[in-house]
């Protein structure tokens, strides 16, 4: 079922992604060749604890796309690991692919976003597929207006893709927000524009393009259960926000510090 939000429940939404988007901008800066993923995991773990009315979304969280209960705080996915990582005792190295993607209740409300990118030196094609993905849900949040539909947002999303030679993955994509992590309208990374649930003030989803560098199709990594893989080793990357839909331009309930090249430049600072 599809929920709208009141005004007043959007302002509400605000802290949760507010404290996510601060997470995830301490965590690229802090992110170096030598980090261990376990380290990271601590990190999210006790500013969730420090938090007042701060609950994981990942924690004991059991889908039936995963194995078993997610144990970890974040997720945390390295080079041809592009999806749901499970962190692990890892040292990253030069030039590792770093994707982030932090779900967190705060008061009862979500805030969902992933950021992507390399420590050290970095592949120049590693580099364009992140811009990539930044660059198509740049395009997905400038249809995110009251009277689109979703699939204008698909469309937008999968056009950059295709413009720049990839391929999209259509199991796994955006999804609306609220008192839950994962909840209707699915929000697919490729589709139709001008069909599909039109969208009304109220509505709150993430947007969340994420692409393979040379295929669309994934495997699920049978040593944890969760981490899903490119199905030809070939590095991912995943660039989401939050965002809400009122009668003018869309709120980023997940914004980030400082100059984000996600984002329109009408929704800049």
């Amino acid at each position: 079922m599809i929920e709208l939000k009141s005004p007043e429940e959007i302002k509400q939404m605000r802290p949760a992604g507010k404290f996510v988007g601060d997470i995830l901008s301490q965590l690229r800066e802090t992110t170096k060749v030598g980090t261990n993923l376990l380290e990271i995991d601590e990190y999210v773990h006790k500013r969730i604890a420090d938090r007042q009315g701060a609950e994981s979304c990942y924690v004991d969280y059991a889908p039936d796309f995963g194995t078993g209960p997610f144990r970890h705080w974040i997720c945390v996915s390295v080079n041809d690991a592009v999806l749901h990582g499970v962190p692990y005792d890892y040292n990253l190295k030069d030039g590792d692919l770093v994707s982030l993607d932090l779900a967190v209740s705060v008061d009862g409300w979500v805030g969902d976003s992933a950021i992507s990118f390399v420590v050290g030196k970095a592949d120049p094609e590693d580099e364009r597929i992140i811009k990539t993905t930044q660059e198509a849900l740049k395009a997905g949040i400038s249809q995110a207006y009251s009277g689109n539909r979703i699939g204008d947002i698909s469309a937008a999303v999968g056009a950059v893709a295709h413009e720049n030679g990839y391929t999209v993955n259509m199991e796994f994509g955006g999804h609306g927000v609220g008192h839950l992590m994962h909840g209707d309208p699915f929000v697919v990374n490729d589709g139709r524009a001008h069909h599909g649930y039109k969208l009304r003030p109220g509505l709150v989803i993430a947007i969340e393009p994420w692409f393979m560098r040379s295929t669309d199709e994934i495997f699920q990594d049978p040593k944890d259960g969760w981490t899903l893989r490119s199905a030809d080793g070939s590095r991912g990357a995943h660039t989401e926000h939050t965002i809400a839909i009122t009668d003018g331009d869309p709120i980023i309930l997940t914004r980030r510090d400082g100059f984000d090249p996600a984002l329109p430049d009408n929704l800049q600072k």
